[in-house]
C-alpha cells in the first residue's frame, strides 16, 4: 500500500516478534497478570472519552412483530444527539432471559444503524431490505436470535443513524455535495454516505487532535448500551453476549476484550493482523479500526483474546476481500495459543466459510448455537 516503504515498515518497524505486551512472549506468570497489564495499556492508548454514567432511558414506542415484543428506546449521552435503539424479546417472555448486545456493521452506510440488523414492521425501508439481502441472506439477525429466547438490544453507535454527523452541521468546504436525506430517498442516502465516507479522515484527525481515538468513543458508547441491557428486568445480567459483522465484529473485539460483563463474544467478518492492514488491506478499512502505537504492544487478535478464557467464536469467510486468508489463519493461531495457555482451548473456535464478506444463515446458525451452548447451559427459574 505504501510502495517501497512497505517491507521496511513491516519487517523493521512492526517486526515479526510478538508485541511487548503479548502473552506469547512467555514473560507473564499467569494469564490474569497479563490481562491486567495489557488491558491497562490498551485503555491508555484508546483514551476512552467520558460520556457520563449509565443513561436514563426513555421508551418512545412499543409494537409486536413476528412473535416479538419490541420497544423503541432513546437515551442522551454527554455529547451528540440522542441515541436511538430497539429492544426485542419473545412475546410474553418475562425472564430472566440471556441477553445479546447486537452490534450493527459499518458497510459504508452511516445513514443506517440499528435498522441494519433489526426489523420492526412488515413495511420496512427499501434501504434496509437491500442491506439484509447483501450481507445477511435476507434476515434481520437480531430478530432471529431474539426468537430463540434472548433479550436483544440494538443501538445506533457513533457516528451512525441517530448519532451521525449531519451535513448541515459541518463547515461549507466539507459538505462536498452531501445531503441529509429522508429514509425513502435512495439517491439522497447514497449522497449522504459518500459525504460520510469522505468525512472519516476529518473525524479521525479531529479525534486524534482532541487526545482520543475512534475506538475510544464507540467502546464507551457500547458500554453504556451494555449498561442499558444489563439493567433490564427481563435480562439475566450474568448471561450476556455480544456479536456483530464487520464493523460490528470490530466493536466486538474491543468490547469483548475489555468488558467482563460480556460472557460470550462472537466476532464475524473482522479478524486479521496488523501486518495484513499494513501490507495489503488498509485501503479497505475504516479509520475506526486504528489505535496509534498499539501494534508495538499487541497484535489485533490479542485485543479479543484479552477475554480468555471466556467463550469466544470468530467467523471468517475465505474469499472475504477485506482480509488476506493467510493472515486470518495466522490470527486464528494466535488466538488458539492464548486460549490454550489459559487452559480454555475448548472455549475458543474460528470457523472458515466459503464466500465473501457476509453473515449468512449458516453462519448465523453456528453463532446462535455457540450462544446457546454457553448462555443457556444453566437454566434459571422464571420470575
Amino acid at each position: 500500500m505504501v510502495g517501497a516503504y512497505g517491507p521496511w515498515l513491516a519487517d523493521q518497524v512492526l517486526g515479526s516478534a510478538p508485541g511487548r505486551l503479548s502473552l506469547r512472549t512467555g514473560k507473564w506468570r499467569s494469564v490474569e497478570e497479563w490481562r491486567r497489564a495489557a488491558r491497562r495499556r490498551l485503555l491508555e492508548l484508546l483514551a476512552p472519552v467520558d460520556l457520563g454514567p449509565a443513561p436514563k432511558v426513555t421508551v418512545t414506542g412499543r409494537t409486536v412483530y413476528d412473535g416479538l415484543e419490541i420497544e423503541f428506546l432513546t437515551w442522551q449521552l454527554a455529547a451528540g444527539p440522542p441515541t436511538e435503539a430497539v429492544f426485542l424479546k419473545p412475546a410474553g417472555a418475562r425472564g430472566p432471559l440471556p441477553g445479546i448486545l447486537a452490534l450493527h456493521d459499518h458497510a459504508g452506510n452511516k445513514f443506517l444503524g440499528w435498522r441494519k440488523i433489526a426489523r420492526t414492521e412488515e413495511n420496512c425501508w427499501e434501504i434496509q431490505r437491500r442491506h439484509w439481502d447483501r450481507y445477511y441472506e435476507g434476515l434481520a439477525w437480531a430478530n432471529e436470535i431474539a426468537k430463540r429466547g434472548y433479550a436483544v438490544l440494538v443501538h445506533d453507535t457513533f457516528p451512525f443513524a441517530s448519532r451521525r454527523v449531519l451535513v448541515r452541521d459541518v463547515a461549507q468546504p466539507v459538505k462536498a455535495g452531501g445531503v441529509d436525506p429522508e429514509p425513502h430517498d435512495l439517491e439522497g442516502i447514497a449522497k449522504y454516505n459518500a459525504f460520510a465516507a469522505a468525512h472519516e479522515h476529518i473525524m479521525a484527525k479531529s479525534l486524534f487532535s482532541a487526545g482520543t481515538t475512534w475506538p475510544g468513543v464507540y467502546l464507551v458508547e457500547d458500554q453504556r448500551a451494555l449498561d442499558v441491557l444489563c439493567a433490564r428486568p427481563e435480562v439475566d445480567a450474568s448471561r450476556v453476549g455480544c456479536a456483530g459483522l464487520s464493523g460490528g465484529g470490530m466493536r466486538t473485539c474491543f468490547l469483548g476484550g475489555l468488558d467482563d460483563r460480556v460472557k460470550v463474544a462472537v466476532a464475524v467478518g473482522f479478524m486479521t493482523t496488523w501486518r495484513d492492514f499494513l501490507l495489503d488491506k488498509c485501503f479497505t478499512h475504516t479509520w475506526m479500526t486504528y489505535v496509534p502505537l498499539l501494534p508495538k504492544d499487541l497484535d489485533f487478535p490479542e485485543i479479543l483474546a484479552l477475554r480468555a478464557p471466556a467463550p469466544t467464536l470468530v467467523l471468517n469467510c475465505r474469499q472475504d476481500a477485506l482480509f488476506t486468508l493467510s493472515e486470518m489463519e495466522r490470527a486464528d493461531r494466535m488466538m488458539q495459543e492464548i486460549f490454550n495457555r489459559a487452559k480454555a482451548g475448548d472455549h475458543y473456535r474460528t470457523n472458515f466459510y466459503e464466500g465473501g464478506h457476509k453473515f449468512d444463515r449458516a453462519m448465523q446458525a453456528d453463532a446462535f448455537a455457540f450462544f446457546d451452548r454457553f448462555l443457556k447451559a444453566e437454566k434459571r427459574p422464571s420470575r
